[in-house]
């Protein structure tokens, strides 16, 4: 029950703080922006939409590449659909949907959870330094042509920067970092076991999966390729989703170059953290203050474009990625 009070308090709190955002910058004002919408402008913010979600499939299939015999095509599209309903309805977007994708790549590949929870945790970390990278470049060349904020150029800097630095700090002291994983999972994995096994797993079993963890991320070193497949997939993805706001604030009137919105497309991502479905509300407020900030555009405008592109892409992965999670293997302890 105190989970599903936080869930709702969250809801209303991300829900309450859109509608302030709104309010603020004028109710009227976005909602005429969004009735001025040209019907084809809509039609391609759909294609866009859609665009991406079937770019995510690249680095599912390349991430899982190295498991049994991998995913065919059409698998790596339905575990990125299903994969995009998580991330909307689990509490911290990819945070703690991968987790639960784990279960059904382990399954599907005849495998197991660690194998597979290793091999997204790869795909996930250089998806967003690809991401991260390109946007840093991007904002590099905006900040130096002088049509761009230089705080905007530090925060993505400084968001390479870290990643880059919890990947070596974690490969350099992984034995450690698999110590204290250990101690804290085994009483977890023992009671969770014991309500379907007589025989609950040990330390030992949580030990070996450590283990298995670690392995397979290490085996992305000898595969420069599929790394390399996975970053462009994350890129395509980005580049995708600034042309769905391009569009978008396009159709709303708003004319502004698709340069700074590549950039600052993976920041909003940020807002996974707070424990709302499809972080609704804090992404929007987001999404929408940075599209004002580095392209000049009107805040209405922005409001406006981020509520189509939502508008969109919220149904789009709960409906077809619904459907992809019901055909999944592996609801089955």
């Amino acid at each position: 029950m105190r989970r599903l009070a936080r869930f709702l308090i969250g809801v209303v709190l991300g829900g309450g703080a859109f509608a302030g955002y709104l309010s603020y910058i004028g109710v009227g004002n976005v909602a005429g922006r969004v009735t001025e919408l040209a019907p084809e402008a809509a039609v391609f913010v759909v294609l866009f939409v859609v665009a991406e979600g079937l770019a995510d499939a690249i680095g599912v299939w390349a991430s899982v590449n190295p498991l049994g015999r991998g995913l065919s095509k059409r698998q790596s599209v339905q575990f990125a659909m299903a994969g995009d309903f998580f991330d909307t309805l689990s509490p911290a977007g990819p945070v703690s949907s991968e987790p639960i994708m784990a279960r059904f790549i382990g399954v599907t590949t005849e495998t197991t959870y660690s194998d597979a929870l290793a091999v997204r945790g790869v795909a996930k970390y250089v998806k967003s330094g690809a991401q991260l990278l390109l946007s840093t470049v991007l904002a590099l060349a905006i900040t130096v042509g002088g049509s761009s904020p230089r705080f905007v150029l530090i925060t993505l800097g400084g968001a390479v920067v870290a990643l880059a630095v919890a990947g070596v700090v974690l490969l350099r002291f992984r034995v450690a970092a698999s110590q204290v994983v250990v101690v804290a999972v085994t009483p977890i994995v023992a009671r969770v076991s014991s309500l379907y096994r007589d025989d609950p797993y040990d330390r030992t079993v949580v030990e070996a999966a450590v283990e298995r963890f670690w392995s397979r991320v290490l085996l992305f070193r000898d595969r420069p390729g599929l790394v390399a497949l996975i970053a462009c997939g994350g890129v395509i993805e980005q580049v995708f989703v600034a042309a769905a706001l391009w569009t978008a604030l396009a159709g709303t009137g708003a004319t502004v170059g698709l340069l700074p919105i590549i950039a600052i497309v993976p920041l909003p991502q940020a807002s996974s953290i707070v424990p709302i479905p499809g972080s609704l509300g804090a992404y929007d407020v987001f999404l929408g203050g940075a599209l004002a900030v580095v392209t000049g555009a009107a805040p209405a405008s922005t409001a406006a474009a981020v509520l189509v592109v939502r508008t969109v892409t919220l149904p789009f992965g709960l409906s077809v990625g619904g459907l992809s999670v019901a055909f999944l293997r592996g609801w089955r302890p």
